[in-house]
């Protein structure tokens, strides 16, 4: 799998359908990416932080994740020059304009659980 820039921007363009929803599934779908995104709009977070708050995730995911996140654009790396190494993640604007879109898959999903709760 060809993980390099212009790949990922390739399938950017929703080139199956055309569609808009597909070209954003194409930077944010998947399981693991929604919910890393959603714990960076609260601000900076360290790798082992977004471990602890996706433990079902492994860290080799969640590596793979946030490298196709930085690739797209959606975050931004920061590593400090310290030992041992300190390496934070923050959204970049393009990926603080997905907040709407994420707050309301939060609020659509409170919604479906208490539905199911009820059931």
């Amino acid at each position: 799998m060809d993980d390099t820039v212009a790949a990922r921007r390739n399938r950017r363009k929703a080139g199956r359908t055309g569609c808009a929803v597909e070209a954003t599934l194409s930077v944010i779908g998947g399981v693991w990416k929604p919910v890393l995104l959603f714990h960076l709009l609260e601000g900076k977070l360290r790798f082992n932080a977004l471990c602890r708050l996706t433990p079902s995730a492994t860290p080799r995911m969640i590596t793979l994740q946030l490298r196709e996140l930085e690739a797209d654009g959606i975050i931004d790396r920061i590593v400090y020059p310290e030992v041992p190494p300190k390496v934070e993640y923050e959204l970049t604007d393009l990926g603080r304009s997905l907040a709407p879109v994420l707050l309301s898959m939060r609020d659509w999903g409170d919604r479906l659980q208490a539905l199911e709760s009820e059931a």
